[in-house]
């Protein structure tokens, strides 16, 4: 089988716990950001300003699904993150446990405001 093409079969490729967050993300971004596109990104469900550029990307994995941003978006929410394994721009969630969707909505109002205010592009 090969990489899915749109976000739909990318999340119906999980079951259970993890097709639940992969959904609960989708639905949080399509909420807090729905002038963005959804597209295929590297293999991955992201989500993309109408100016083209990815505001953040989600990817599923065995037992955690990763929110990603831009570095700066990550470090502008550190303080908020503790509790939360992090990487450059990312954000780990485990499956089975709560989606911090205040936060996460924050997160990505962040994102947009830099990307538009500031002109910061992904990665």
């Amino acid at each position: 089988m090969g990489k899915p093409q749109t976000v739909d079969a990318y999340i119906e490729g999980f079951e259970g716990a993890g097709r639940e967050l992969l959904e609960r993300v989708r639905a949080l971004a399509l909420e807090a950001v729905p002038t963005a596109g959804e597209a295929i990104k590297w293999g991955h469900p992201a989500w993309v300003h109408p100016s083209g550029t990815i505001l953040f990307m989600v990817s599923g994995h065995a037992r955690h699904a990763n929110v990603v941003f831009t570095p700066s978006t990550r470090e502008a929410f550190a303080t908020d993150l503790t509790g939360f394994a992090t990487g450059k721009g990312s954000v780990r969630l485990p499956y089975g446990g709560p989606v911090p969707g205040d936060l996460l909505r924050r997160m990505i109002a962040f994102r947009v405001r830099e990307h538009e205010d500031d002109g910061v592009l992904w990665m």
